[in-house]
Formats: structure tokens, sequence, C-alpha cells
């Protein structure tokens, strides 16, 4: 098995105030490495197509989706998604349970301007998102004067780190793009509260 090459890296802080912390570490990972994780990603988990209640009607949601909770991790994950936990867990230094994947397929493909579910996380802990394949622009404002509005594109191999306080003050979003653009594939690492056993809670350890 090819060994990681270790990459360092200078960290960008785009957000460091009383608001929350927002910073961008590009070449997190190395070229070949991400290439790589891109496909084994792409080709091994069970991607998933949602709708859901917009306007009073059900619209697609925008690209496919996925979920796996490390805590154990299930036997079905890509050794991918393993080894970026890992990495990721070395570098922000905070203990991830949980991961969700979003593939964009083209520029069509977009996420809204949001927060994360604050009921769904660990207060304290940041958010963690690895960038694989085409590179796409993430959109950052502030949801309160002074209004201020940070764009960065995420290159494949890129580490992007939110702190749970930037999810109270800032929004953050993928906008769709005009422009010819390939795919793209977002891990987004989490601490997510304990898991509730249920009765018929998936055997392959994918949490929707």
């Amino acid at each position: 098995m090819r060994q990681l090459a270790l990459l360092v890296t200078s960290e960008t802080l785009l957000v460091d105030d009383e608001r929350g912390r927002i910073a961008y570490v590009p070449e997190f990972i190395d070229a070949d490495t991400a290439r790589d994780w891109f496909a084994e990603i792409r080709e091994g988990v069970d991607w998933h197509a949602q709708r859901r209640m917009m306007y009073e009607r059900e619209v697609d949601v925008p690209r496919l989706v996925s979920s796996f909770r490390l805590d154990p991790p299930a036997e079905s994950m890509p050794q991918a998604i393993l080894d970026a936990s890992r990495r990721v867990i070395e570098r922000v230094g905070e203990p991830f349970n949980s991961v969700g994947l979003n593939r964009y397929r083209d520029g069509r493909d977009s996420v809204a301007p949001h927060n994360d579910h604050l009921n769904e996380i660990c207060e304290g802990f940041s958010i963690a998102l690895i960038s694989l394949g085409a590179a796409r622009r993430m959109s950052i404002r502030a949801k309160a004067g002074p209004r201020r509005v940070i764009h960065v594109d995420l290159e494949p191999g890129s580490l992007f780190v939110m702190s749970y306080a930037a999810q109270l003050h800032y929004t953050h979003a993928v906008p769709k793009t005009p422009n010819p653009v390939g795919e793209r594939i977002s891990l987004a690492f989490r601490v997510k509260r304990p898991r509730v056993p249920t009765a018929d809670a998936s055997p392959t350890g994918i949490h929707r």
C-alpha cells in the first residue's frame, strides 16, 4: 500500500474573532492520494438522491449524499474514509465520530446557505471538510452586521475547518455555477451525539 505523503502546509485564517474561527488548509492531502481517495469513495459508497419540501412542494436535493458513523466504523466503509478521518483527527485534535458525504456531479449541484444542525452535534466541537475532485467555491456570509462575505475555492486535497461558534454567526454554501466543472466529493467530519440503538438500525452502518 502506498504511503500518504505528509505535506507541511500553512493555514489561512478566514475568520478569527468573537464570532468564531474558520480556517483553510490547501494541499492538506497530496494530489495523488486525493485522486485515489476520490475514485475509491466515488465507487465504494452507496450514494442516495434525496427529496425535500421547499415552498410547499417536494423537490430534488441537488447533490447525492451518504453518511457513516466512525464509532465504530462499519465494515462497508471505504478505507479512504478511514484514512481521511485519521488525518483530520490528528490535525484538528478533536474526536470526530461521524462523516457526511456530498457528491456534486456538475455545476448544477449545490448546497444553499445554511449552518449545521446544532441539535445533532456536540457543543464546542468543530466541523472539518476535506474536498476531493474538482474545485468548488464556498461562500461564507455573516448572519448579522457587519455583513462580511468571504469566498474561497476549495481545492482537491484541501481542509476547511469551522468552529462551533462560527455555526452560530455565519452561513456557508456551495452555489451553482454555469462554468464547466467536474465532480466534487466533500467529507464533512463532525462530533455527533451518541447513537440511540433502534430495532431497524442499518446493518451496514450507514445512517441517513
